[in-house]
């Protein structure tokens, strides 16, 4: 299951309470090359809303997301090293974290695809 935030990050849920998290492939083509990348410590708790990493693109620095609250349990470290990553497969091995949900209800919150389609347009 793939849910997406209006802030444009998606997280993709597997075995009920463990996450991958990134930013959707619209977010990538608005901020342009992205050229370097501040992951989330290995460890870190954040809550949903809060800031959990920083991208920098040619255009801007953006905040990323945590869609949903819980401890980040791995970071993709191959972003440090080629950031412009994300720009090629956002939604695929251009992801930026995984957590581990310590409130899975909070996805209810979030968007199906339709949904976040229809904000995207």
């Amino acid at each position: 299951m793939i849910r997406f935030t209006k802030s444009h990050e998606w997280i993709q849920v597997q075995d009920g309470n463990r996450g991958t998290v990134g930013i959707t492939d619209y977010a990538q083509k608005e901020l342009g090359e992205i050229v370097y990348i501040e992951l989330p410590k290995l460890g870190q708790v954040v809550k949903a809303g809060e800031e959990a990493c920083v991208l920098e693109s040619t255009k801007a620095a953006a905040d990323v997301y945590a869609p949903v609250s819980g401890k980040i349990i791995a970071v993709n470290e191959a972003l440090r090293n080629a950031p412009s990553t994300i720009n090629q497969t956002a939604e695929e091995s251009g992801w930026l974290f995984k957590i581990e949900l310590t409130h899975p209800e909070e996805l209810k919150s979030l968007m199906d695809f339709n949904q976040y389609e229809s904000i995207i347009k």
